[in-house]
């Protein structure tokens, strides 16, 4: 490889960023007490922190990600799939790590060994659960999940008794301990809105309702990142912290500045410059028509590459210090620029999001550009991009 060789496109992660913010955030739940609930878990201690680590790391690199999150004082993990879990301890993690998707005939005897919190929404999946843990001669870490109106994964108001009864007798049984109970919530970016309260309230009573089965759980959690920063009732003994990590805002529009930093900045080399006459339309369909003799930047980087097409005529990238609009559709593998009239040579740097820090487009810009949200944009942005991961703390450690 030649010496001044740079990545066609890159995704560059910063671990001191990740860092940075789950310090950040760790510091805000454990120093604000909510008056509704009280901030103590059973076993004493304040409130603990999940960093949510599925996906990929929100496509920032699950392994690298969950290690800074872990130095950062990170209590727990929380992943989607057992394969997620699986890859958590493969890659050495042994702290505790929460997965909560699964399907009918799901193993669940690699989970149980290597002391993975499972969780549990039905009788039939702890059904199956107990006959794992038999299987593995291990006793599992089990916890249960209700659904308190997003009407999505967890045990409806229904069946919950039978869930919670199952739970407790599975313990008496020694198949498991039943190690937390959580929901989640449908609406916390918007803070007024009242499904927030109400899910509260329904969580209130599928607490008590396990109480009285027996249940002594060692967290009870309903908080994703917007919750954790702006609903501290919502809190109770852990808050799962996903996006919020990443340095991203939870709830556009509503999130106090807490100083956090995006870690992820996507760039690629620009390819080529053009100039086209007045007249001249750019890209597939011709949605774009120069108006003046016009400079053009091709970049290499598209849909394939996990860049929203939608965002074409909207987004904007930065070369050399400069916004510059993306002109036409955005195609799979390239995507058209206006420079403004400059000339960069080929070979340029072109931020397509970064922290913004230096005025540069940002995730969320992009987000709003393409009608969707933050996450969309960085779990799926990669394709055929190389992911650097850099520790600007730690310089020495860049890989």
């Amino acid at each position: 490889m030649s010496p001044h060789h740079h990545p066609r496109a890159e995704i560059v992660v910063d671990l001191a960023a990740i860092r940075h913010n789950v310090r950040t955030l760790r510091a805000l739940v454990t120093a604000e007490h909510p008056t509704e609930h009280p901030t103590e878990h059973p076993a004493g201690r304040p409130v603990q922190m999940m960093t949510v680590v599925k996906a990929d790391g929100y496509g920032h690199g699950m392994a690298s990600v969950a290690r800074a999150a872990r130095e950062a004082g990170a209590d727990w993990l929380g992943v989607a799939t057992l394969d997620e879990a699986q890859t958590l301890r493969e890659s050495g993690d042994t702290g505790p790590v929460l997965c909560w998707l699964s399907v009918p005939g799901e193993d669940y005897d690699e989970a149980i060994a290597t002391d993975v919190d499972v969780t549990a929404y039905s009788v039939e999946e702890l059904d199956e659960i107990a006959a794992a843990s038999e299987q593995v001669g291990y006793p599992a870490r089990v916890q249960l999940k209700v659904d308190t109106g997003l009407s999505r994964g967890g045990a409806g108001a229904a069946d919950w008794p039978a869930v919670v009864a199952r739970a407790r007798r599975g313990e008496v049984e020694g198949h498991w301990r039943v190690t937390g109970i959580w929901s989640h919530l449908s609406s916390s970016d918007v803070p007024d809105d009242p499904a927030n309260a109400n899910q509260e309230k329904l969580f209130e009573e599928a607490l008590a309702l396990a109480a009285e089965a027996g249940l002594r759980p060692e967290v009870r959690h309903l908080a994703n990142s917007a919750a954790a920063i702006l609903r501290p009732s919502a809190r109770y003994d852990l808050v799962r912290c996903g996006i919020a990590s990443y340095g991203l805002d939870p709830a556009p529009g509503h999130t106090p500045d807490l100083g956090l930093v995006p870690a992820m900045t996507a760039r690629a080399t620009l390819a080529m410059v053009r100039t086209v006459e007045a007249g001249s339309s750019v890209s597939y369909g011709h949605t774009w028509t120069a108006t003046a003799p016009t400079t053009l930047g091709l970049v290499p980087v598209g849909y394939a590459d996990g860049l929203p097409r939608s965002a074409g005529n909207r987004a904007e990238v930065a070369i050399a210090g400069r916004r510059c609009p993306v002109r036409g559709v955005i195609c799979m593998d390239q995507l058209v620029v206006d420079l403004h009239g400059d000339t960069p040579p080929p070979g340029s740097t072109v931020l397509l999001f970064g922290p913004g820090h230096d005025g540069e487009p940002t995730a969320q810009d992009w987000a709003v550009a393409a009608d969707t949200i933050v996450y969309e944009i960085v779990t799926r942005i990669g394709g055929r991009m190389t992911r650097t991961v850099i520790d600007s703390e730690r310089p020495e450690e860049t890989r």
